[in-house]
């Protein structure tokens, strides 16, 4: 048999700190709480008396017996009550408890998906989106089968074991009751000791499932880069080694299993034939009656049935555990981008933006930003050139906050932004990033998500504006054209063209041009470029080009170059001074003139 190393697991709370966790969402309804705890004790009480109900319809019945007839019909009549009741509490029971699993639920993935969402780019950047997604699905799947098998299994049962074990020690002596707390306690001891020890490969299936999971996620999202590849046969091998140690980790959970199915069976039939001899001894010598002896096999099937079915519900509270520690562990994972406790909130329209002294780096040994300084007048444009890897669109995450500064400061209206809310922050700045991904939805609701209360009307503006209206116009199904996951049906020029309107629709104070019409065709970009500046004239904007033709009427041209200001100054005052900028732009001409 292959064998796998089991994987290491994230760290999860505790199983007491999950179910502190937990606590919270089950108080909001606690009428519900209260009622369906009745019924379960209504329940169980019922079911505890049946099997007595039988021991006297079982003796008035013997032959021999002079019963009246009417004694043995009000028995079956009681017999037949009992039994109604135990189902009748126990699907009341449900009914009612069913409103406050169901919200508890809710209630916690919401939480997690609003904390996901705060947590900083970089968390989002090392995590894999498929593996947060199935642990958010167990999590939630965990909470319903914690709730169920906790307060409608356990409980009962432990209840049930306590009343069986004082009515057998009441009517037939502590022999009876001792034999089954004694079979219990062994019970219960071998189940947890044997899935404590099982857990582990419990833990390794789920971690090798969201692994699968999450490499067939990664691989169906990125279609278009495999078929480019013809790299069909390398991915289906990589998922097909991913569902290899899944499928040993699920050999080992089964052979597990196994262990513990048998060990369960043994303890159950050598205490059900011990207390049957028992009680055979003492119909012979006359101590007991038959109705006795099926009153106490009654008892004894009716406490194993769910004991035996108590080991299946500890292996599943201890995976539900599991699978809502993963999710709830989510919740510790603490944002490395916050709000400082002093925060204001950022209230003007008309904003400078001012880059002090920054330096930053995305590791100890990789700074990418030295000394970095420049300022944008309100209202006015700047713009960012440079080669690859110069830190330009690093400056937009800054701004943005998506990042802090690890030297110097950014600076909007004259406020360090460390010291404004982020959502204010961010509710004044508009994005349009190079990679443009949009939702699996319609183009009018990925433009609308720019602001999602906005008219139909502005909708159709703000398209306008984009250069939209056209190519929407062409389309069968217009603005309610599915754009597909991550809008792999448009092209690269009109998934940034939907960007441009959503952006323009948020009607921000700051703009920011991430190679905003890097896709764009020459005709398109001349478009889009006249109603850009036209956007920007009374915003304060950040244009990051790469194309030096599409800013040459920056107010000011910020040259980058290994992280530090080469070169600064106005389109025509760059040209003449002959450095780096005029050689870049003589070398993009070039290009250009080859083109034609």
């Amino acid at each position: 048999m292959r064998r796998s190393r089991l994987p290491e697991t994230a760290d999860a709370p505790s199983d007491w700190r999950v179910i502190r966790t937990l606590w919270p969402y089950l108080t909001e309804f606690p009428g519900r709480v209260t009622v369906a705890m009745l019924c379960l004790i209504l329940a169980k009480l019922a079911g505890v008396l049946l099997p007595m109900m039988m021991k006297h319809l079982v003796d008035d019945l013997t032959p021999g017996k002079h019963a009246i007839v009417v004694v043995p019909m009000a028995l079956l009549l009681a017999y037949g009550a009992l039994r109604f009741a135990n189902v009748m509490f126990g699907e009341l029971r449900d009914l009612v408890f069913g409103r406050v699993a169901e919200r508890a639920m809710r209630r916690a993935a919401l939480k997690v998906f609003e904390h996901l969402h705060r947590l900083d780019l970089e968390f989002h950047l090392t995590r894999r989106t498929g593996g947060l997604s199935r642990d958010i699905e167990r999590g939630v799947s965990g909470i319903n089968s914690l709730l169920r098998f906790m307060l409608f299994n356990i409980l009962p049962t432990l209840l049930e074991i306590a009343l069986v074990a004082a009515i057998l020690l009441f009517n037939y002596g502590a022999s009876f009751a001792v034999i089954t707390l004694v079979s219990v306690v062994l019970y219960i001891a071998f189940s947890v000791t044997i899935t404590e020890w099982r857990n582990k490969y419990v833990r390794a299936a789920n971690t090798l499932d969201s692994r699968a999971n999450t490499r067939a996620i990664d691989s169906l999202l990125n279609y278009e880069t495999v078929k480019y590849f013809g790299n069909e046969r390398h991915e289906a091998a990589q998922y097909d080694r991913a569902l290899a140690d899944w499928e040993v980790a699920l050999t080992q959970n089964r052979l597990s299993l196994s262990a513990l199915n048998g060990g369960q069976s043994l303890i159950v039939a050598g205490s059900l034939t011990w207390m049957m001899i028992l009680a055979s001894q003492r119909i012979a010598d006359g101590a007991m009656t038959l109705g006795d002896f099926v009153a106490i096999n009654a008892y004894m099937i009716q406490l194993f049935v769910p004991l035996n079915f108590l080991g299946f519900v500890y292996r599943e509270i201890r995976r539900s555990l599991t699978d809502m520690g993963r999710m709830f562990g989510l919740l510790e994972q603490h944002a490395a981008i916050t709000d400082a406790p002093d925060a204001r909130a950022l209230r003007s329209h008309s904003v400078g933006v001012a880059f002090d002294h920054v330096r930053f780096g995305y590791g100890a040994k990789r700074t990418i930003l030295h000394d970095v300084s420049f300022e944008i007048a309100p209202g006015r444009k700047l713009a960012v050139v440079g080669p690859s890897g110069a830190g330009k669109s690093t400056l937009a995450r800054l701004l943005f906050r998506f990042y802090d500064v690890q030297g110097g400061a950014v600076r909007v209206d004259g406020i360090d932004i460390r010291q404004l809310t982020q959502d204010s922050l961010r509710a004044h700045i508009g994005v349009v990033p190079q990679d443009t991904v949009l939702f699996n939805d319609s183009l009018f609701y990925n433009i609308q998500y720019g602001r999602p209360g906005a008219t139909r009307e502005e909708v159709e503006r703000a398209a306008r504006l984009a250069h939209l209206d056209g190519f929407i116009a062409q389309l069968p199904d217009g603005y309610e054209t599915q754009v597909g996951e991550r809008g792999l049906k448009l092209s690269g020029g009109e998934k940034q063209r939907v960007a441009i309107a959503r952006a323009l629709l948020k009607d921000p104070a700051i703009m920011i041009f991430d190679e905003a019409t890097s896709s764009l065709d020459s005709a398109s970009e001349q478009a889009i470029l006249a109603a850009l500046r036209e956007v920007a004239r009374s915003r304060t904007t950040l244009v990051i080009a790469h194309r030096l033709s599409t800013i040459t009427d920056a107010d000011e041209i910020v040259l980058l170059d290994g992280g530090r200001v080469a070169e600064r100054g106005t389109h025509a005052g760059l040209l003449a001074a002959g450095g780096a900028y005029a050689r870049l732009w003589a070398l993009q001409q070039k290009d250009r003139a080859g083109e034609k």
